[in-house]
């Protein structure tokens, strides 16, 4: 593994060279604006209590993170995703997931935005600012006992328990994210929660995950950092 670890290092630098070399070559510069859109240059969101903003990374010859440059991971477990999960179940942007963030900044509590990564992803790779983080285990029947994933579904999703019988009227609007197109995390724990009646149209999904968020060079935050 860590051989791997330096080739991907190797060839990302390598890939960084050559685009700087073409670039100079053929008279471009390499400091050109990059905004998030032409209307929107960065957001500001609240992360762990202080505003963090979101922006993409302004170097024109940033290289994406070389754990994310890897195209063949073995599958299974690592099997590219549908683009659509299940009935009702809209799958997202990054525009959409930054609207979705915004109104958590401006503290609309009818929305959470869910890391669902193992704890050793986030030490290499950060956190989308704004996101909570709850390991996929935390969520699936077989790595968490039933009460446990209960609390989780009132305490911090919302949802209302009378007895076995759930409630969600009041529950918030949820929008999971993993690793991107070929990470399982996010859509096994959207597919236990429509096993459990939560409602389609409140399971919102990032497909592009971090892997695409970190190829448009867009802001992560360590782990646990306040």
């Amino acid at each position: 593994m860590p051989a791997r670890g330096n080739r991907a290092r190797l060839a990302s630098s390598l890939a960084a060279a050559v685009a700087a070399f073409l670039l100079l070559a053929g008279g471009v510069r390499a400091d050109q604006p990059v905004g998030i859109t032409a209307e929107q240059p960065w957001l500001d969101v609240m992360h762990e209590g202080r505003l963090v903003r979101i922006r993409r990374e302004p170097d024109n010859l940033n290289q994406i993170d070389p754990d994310f440059a890897m195209t063949s991971r073995p599958c299974p477990p690592y099997c590219v995703q549908p683009m659509h999960l299940a009935p009702g179940v809209e799958t997202i942007g990054e525009l959409e997931l930054l609207e979705y963030l915004r109104r958590i900044t401006r503290r609309d509590d009818r929305v959470l935005v869910v890391d669902s990564r193992d704890a050793d992803w986030l030490l290499r790779s950060g956190i989308i600012p704004g996101a909570i983080h709850l390991p996929w285990t935390r969520l699936h029947p077989a790595q968490a006992d039933a009460e446990s994933i209960a609390e989780i579904l009132t305490l911090q999703f919302g949802a209302g328990r009378t007895g076995l019988l759930w409630n969600f009227e009041n529950a918030r609007t949820l929008v999971f994210y993993c690793n991107g197109p070929w990470c399982g995390q996010s859509p096994t724990n959207i597919r236990q929660l429509l096993a459990l009646g939560y409602p389609a149209h409140k399971l919102k999904w990032y497909r592009g995950g971090m892997q695409v968020w970190k190829s448009l060079g867009l802001t992560t935050v360590p782990a646990g950092k306040r």
